[in-house]
């Protein structure tokens, strides 16, 4: 059996403005905090995790059209492209991995206009409002879709 346990973890814009973002929605944890949990977490699910981030939406779509043979799932958080960005919606599909979206602050109870998701239909599911440890939850829905 295939050992399949390297998950691309992508994170959109802004999400390195952790620390200096509304506390309320997005928690005390700056950016490289954020990131070492994530890694400890992925650590303790068996997973080797590798880390992305981009501010410029062409680089997010140039990463996920290059991930083919390097990852064999993915866990991103497109910040406010998640609620626009077809081009990387598109690029998500292109990538074909088993996904999990997740957001920090609880989306669908803000802004109507952070209730639109052009990624979920693409998602194997999705994880909000549960700050970093949101990102655990994705972790553990993606060990377990990979290891069927």
């Amino acid at each position: 059996m295939v050992l399949r346990n390297r998950i691309e973890i992508i994170h959109g814009v802004n999400l390195d403005q952790l620390g200096r973002r509304d506390a309320e929605h997005y928690g005390g944890l700056n950016f490289d905090e954020l990131e070492l949990r994530i890694a400890r977490s992925a650590r303790e699910l068996e997973l080797v995790p590798r880390f992305f981030h981009t501010n410029h939406e062409g680089e997010l779509v140039e990463h996920l059209h290059r991930l083919e043979g390097l990852a064999d799932g993915i866990v991103i958080n497109p910040g406010a492209w998640t609620h626009y960005s077809y081009a990387i919606r598109d690029a998500l599909e292109l990538a074909g991995l088993p996904t999990v979206e997740v957001h920090l602050s609880e989306v669908d109870a803000r802004e109507p206009w952070r209730r639109t998701s052009v990624i979920a239909e693409l998602c194997i599911a999705r994880v909000s409002g549960k700050g970093p440890e949101g990102y655990r939850d994705a972790l553990a829905r993606l060990a377990a879709e990979l290891s069927r």
